[in-house]
């Protein structure tokens, strides 16, 4: 592969769903660095924090336990050849961990222990691994609608499995404790290792669910450090209300937090702010976001909203701006802790990838081929490529259907105050 396919290749791979990512690095890495599975492990992914490609039934079996040991024991910038726990048994893997915190796990397909050109694996890498990170900030409404059912299928999958281990394991360490039942060394060793199962499913369904939920006053806990490092050369002073407690989807956690550092950032810009104060409050239905100062109330009203309704529309929630001059202003963001119901057109739309995406934007926004081809610095033939390919996954027939399905969605609506 020459510098140019190759490049073109790797631009493949980042531009697409992010859940189907790991796939398209396979495929780009296969014949350089053969693998029957991939793994990318990466916390920012509170949906999807592992994203596999390859043998289903090694990739399957891999626990966040396995791939946070292994991030442990390697060094960030350093692409490894050795050999770990994977899938519940030893095998020889190749492994990159980006300075961000992302991870690689390659199961190559001969147990070499040379792993091949490990200065441009972690370069590819860190590309993709830059990626990821720029498509969870940025956080498009595709992202969090996928993210979301991804964490409550996860879920409920733990639970049921767990529930169904738990109590077989009980029953049997029930049985095994009878007094009835002969062979007391038997019994004594049978005892230790349903025990020790029983301690090992419930610690891999912790780890699991910590992925899933956070509690709420370790999320704001975070993001009083990351507010007080980013202004932490700014006079007023900023009062912190932290929310009394329970639990936060992964994804409402993210989400809270970025919206909130968002409005902190607006309020920051005005002239003359004297005081600032950041809340967090909760009634185990929702999370309210509340951040009001003392200052000249010319807040810029129409760039913070733009800048919070794409995640407000696609995690249901509701944001209110009120701006005094002279007095002061208020913002408050009401975040749902349950998912918003997705109609099967949203959930066609994550199917898109992100050029088909730009384009069934403009489509709504009723421009032709021609507009769409000069915007975006292509053909129209390659326009009327992308719109079949819209068509085809939005699953309708017409520009018209498309359009309509986009606009309820909210994308290509203009922004309103």
């Amino acid at each position: 592969m020459d510098a140019v396919s190759g490049l073109v290749a790797l631009r493949e791979v980042v531009d697409g769903p992010l859940h189907e990512i790991a796939r398209r690095l396979s495929r780009l890495l296969a014949e350089r660095w053969p693998h029957t599975a991939l793994v990318i492990f990466t916390r920012e992914c509170t949906g999807r924090p592992r994203k596999v490609a390859g043998a289903t039934e090694m990739i399957n079996k891999v626990t966040i336990g396995e791939l946070e040991e292994l991030k442990a024991a390697v060094e960030p910038g350093r692409p490894v050849s050795t050999t770990a726990s994977i899938a519940g048994a030893p095998r020889r893997v190749w492994v990159v961990r980006d300075p961000a915190g992302t991870l690689l796990v390659l199961v190559p397909r001969a147990a070499r222990r040379r792993l091949p050109e490990p200065e441009l694996l972690a370069a590819i890498f860190g590309l993709v691994a830059t990626s990821i990170s720029q498509q969870v900030a940025q956080a498009s409404p595709d992202y969090l609608a996928e993210s979301r059912a991804a964490s409550s299928e996860r879920e409920r999958t733990i639970a049921e499995m767990a529930a169904a281990h738990e109590a077989a394991l009980v029953a049997i360490l029930t049985t095994l404790r009878s007094s009835a039942l002969d062979d007391g060394r038997a019994r004594l060793a049978a005892a230790d290792s349903a025990s020790a199962a029983l301690l090992a499913l419930r610690s891999a369904r912790k780890s699991e669910q910590a992925l899933s939920e956070e509690p709420a006053p370790e999320a704001f806990a975070r993001l009083r450090a990351d507010i007080r490092q980013m202004l932490r050369h700014h006079e007023a002073p900023i009062e912190f209300v932290a929310p009394a407690g329970g639990s936060l989807p992964g994804e409402i956690a993210h989400a809270a937090r970025a919206m909130t550092r968002t409005a902190v950032l607006a309020f920051t810009a005005q002239p003359g702010l004297t005081r600032l104060r950041i809340a967090w409050s909760g009634d185990g239905a929702g999370l309210v976001v509340d951040v009001r100062d003392q200052g000249s109330g010319e807040l810029d009203v129409d760039a913070l909203r733009r800048g919070l309704q794409g995640r407000a529309r696609t995690l249901g929630a509701t944001v209110d701006i009120d701006a005094a001059p002279g007095w002061g202003s208020r913002v408050t963001i009401s975040l749902p802790l349950a998912p918003p119901a997705e109609s099967s057109g949203e959930t066609r739309l994550t199917n898109l990838n992100r050029r088909e995406r730009e384009v069934l934007t403009l489509l709504a926004q009723g421009k032709r081929n021609k507009a769409i081809a000069a915007e975006l610095g292509v053909t129209e033939s390659t326009v009327k490529f992308h719109v079949t390919g819209v068509l085809q996954k939005l699953e309708v027939s017409s520009r018209g259907e498309a359009a309509a399905l986009a606009l309820s969605a909210g994308i290509g609506v203009p922004a309103h105050t």
